[in-house]
């Protein structure tokens, strides 16, 4: 299996390069972790503890917060994080001429 791909060395997430089962052993910056959930290829993971308020970064960026908490190794996504950018629960196209 691979393992989760770090992106830059600033970033607190991890980018799963092939999905993880509950129970795989994870090794996060050197420590073993047990992953608590099943997790899709291309979703993130906490590389380190987050808590709520936390910004979270990718590519070096920040790209939302923390809503909830997430040890390392637990799934980040919009179960506990959220874009400081756009409403993830309003994303839709608009054509021309729509207000």
């Amino acid at each position: 299996m691979s393992g989760p791909l770090l992106l830059h060395p600033d970033d607190n997430v991890l980018v799963l390069a092939a999905p993880i089962r509950a129970g795989d052993v994870l090794i996060l910056d050197g420590v073993e972790v047990i992953a608590p959930a099943s997790v899709e290829v291309g979703h993130k993971l906490a590389r380190r503890a987050l808590k709520t308020g936390d910004k979270v970064l990718k590519y070096g960026a920040p790209i939302g917060s923390m809503t909830a908490s997430a040890a390392a190794g637990e799934h980040v996504h919009l179960h506990n994080m959220k874009s400081d950018y756009i409403a993830s629960h309003t994303r839709r196209a608009t054509g021309a001429g729509e207000a």
